[in-house]
């Protein structure tokens, strides 16, 4: 089991982990640091249990609002996802798309060529 050294309030700790999980433990270690720093600069010198208990107690608080914010986003997802899913059931709607005819259709065929055979003509006058 391999021992770690990690500092929380710029006192030392070695700490013994899994194989492998010596990263989470420095996270860890440095999440609880930071908190431990900010009490020891507001209430100055104080006992080592004294620091870890406060620090630990900060980021639960802190833990405890994110959980909140966890459970609010998961019940808006579900919300969502219901409402995605009565959108899904329902029948789909009906969209007809007319034809047009075929003698329309080539009505226009025939004024654009004639559009455009004026419009050769009027070039051809011009230069």
């Amino acid at each position: 089991m391999p021992q770690v050294e990690i500092t929380i309030g710029g006192r030392n700790f070695e700490v013994a982990c899994q194989e492998g999980e010596e990263h989470f433990l420095h996270s860890a270690a440095a999440m609880l640091d930071v908190e431990a720093s900010h009490l020891a600069s507001q209430v100055g010198r104080i006992t080592e249990a004294r620091m870890l208990l406060m620090a630990g107690l900060m980021l639960a608080d802190k833990t405890a609002g994110l959980e909140d914010k966890v459970k609010e986003a998961d019940a808006k997802v579900t919300q969502l996802q219901s409402q995605i899913n009565m959108l899904e059931s329902r029948p789909a709607a009906r969209i007809e798309v007319p034809v047009v005819p075929a003698e329309v259709t080539d009505t226009l065929a025939e004024l654009a060529a004639q559009a455009e055979a004026l419009a050769d003509q009027i070039e051809g006058e011009t230069a």
